[in-house]
């Protein structure tokens, strides 16, 4: 197939991040035409200063709890092996936003090379995001449920192999944007950065494996592990005599309800989006799913962005050492520094003080 054919091919399959004004769909030889106009106008107008938003905070945050670990903590104990990992995921992330503001802001500019990078880091840092938050859930389970059984396990061997695994699986899933990502050049939009497929099978094929694999395994997977650790470290933490017990619940509590505000919504529209095209006759996304697209994968991405450091902040440890911080660079400031506790046992702990 000439080349001249398959941009003009192309065109037809442009997806929703698009900066065109029209999408269309071919379905069975006939050419449907989806007006977009509104959609593609209200991502372009409100993405970008988004983008640069959340690159500032995960960069200024992201920074801060490296800073905090080098210069107060150990960095081979596992669970900073894994805030470290996070931390490296989470700015793999953002540092793929900068590009994709220019992006919908006007065209791409960066070429083709960056072009399949961007898309394969961005993808990357998503997927391994949400792993190794699940992952840290996991091992404060076991920390806190499983203390004497995890105290000979939880070594440093365990938190390396455990990383490796997670950074090969959000590898392998977005192989796919490696080699689906190309650019292209349209006379009235400039140069695009898009998966690149050249009939409506394979394009409607991998949109819907994207979707059930958001969904399933990295959505439902993950949240139900989140849910079942956090219920037992909740019975855990009431089956104590720990001074603190209440706020322990509290903040178990703010965390599963930050995850389930910030990862629920986009992940129900992600499978909307996938039944939809399932099953759908008319061949052109509704615009309310396009519109709440938009909203709730801005508001996961927001979380991407902050969870290292949400995560640190709301344990004792990590905020004594803010404290000291602060009073070491600002000597002005009235800053009280609590020492940690360390003489208690790990059963009278609350699960924030023993490793955050």
């Amino acid at each position: 197939m000439a080349l001249d054919q398959l941009e003009e091919d192309y065109w037809y399959f442009m997806n929703l991040n698009s900066s065109i004004e029209n999408e269309t769909y071919i379905t069975n030889g006939v050419v449907r035409y989806c007006p977009k106009a509104d959609v593609v106008n209200f991502g372009a107008k409100y993405l970008p200063p988004f983008f640069y938003i959340n690159f500032i905070i995960s960069v200024l945050g992201n920074s801060l709890v490296l800073y905090i670990i080098y210069k107060y903590e150990k960095l081979s104990t596992v669970t900073n092996i894994f805030l470290l990992n996070l931390v490296i995921s989470d700015l793999l992330f953002a540092c793929c936003l900068p590009f994709n503001a220019v992006y919908h802001a006007s065209e791409w500019i960066f070429g083709r090379a960056m072009c399949k990078l961007v898309a394969s880091l961005f993808s990357i840092g998503f997927y391994s995001s949400i792993l190794f938050l699940t992952l840290m859930t996991f091992d404060r389970y076991l920390a806190v449920v499983h203390a004497i059984t995890a105290a000979k396990q939880r070594r440093k061997a365990y938190a390396i192999s455990s990383s490796v695994v997670v950074w090969v699986v959000s590898l392998a899933s977005s192989v796919k944007e490696m080699i689906l990502h190309d650019t292209l050049t349209d006379k009235e939009n400039g140069v695009m950065c898009e998966n690149l497929v050249y009939d409506h099978d394979t394009l409607t094929r991998w949109q819907l494996f994207g979707y059930y694999q958001q969904f399933f395994v990295f959505f439902l997977i993950p949240v139900s592990i989140v849910l079942y650790c956090y219920m037992r470290i909740t019975m855990r933490v009431l089956s104590t005599r720990m001074r603190e017990k209440c706020r322990a619940v509290k903040l178990i509590f703010v965390i599963v309800l930050t995850f389930f505000i910030c990862w629920t919504p986009y992940n129900i529209v992600i499978l909307l989006k996938a039944l939809e095209q399932s099953f759908s006759s008319t061949g052109c996304p509704s615009d309310t799913l396009d519109y709440a697209h938009f909203i709730t994968r801005n508001l996961a991405f927001l979380y991407c962005c902050i969870s290292p450091l949400f995560y640190t902040f709301v344990g004792k440890k990590f905020q004594d050492h803010f404290r000291k911080m602060l009073a070491r660079h600002f000597p002005g400031l009235k800053i009280t520094v609590w020492e940690s506790r360390s003489s208690r046992t790990t059963s009278h702990k609350s699960p924030y003080t023993t490793d955050y």
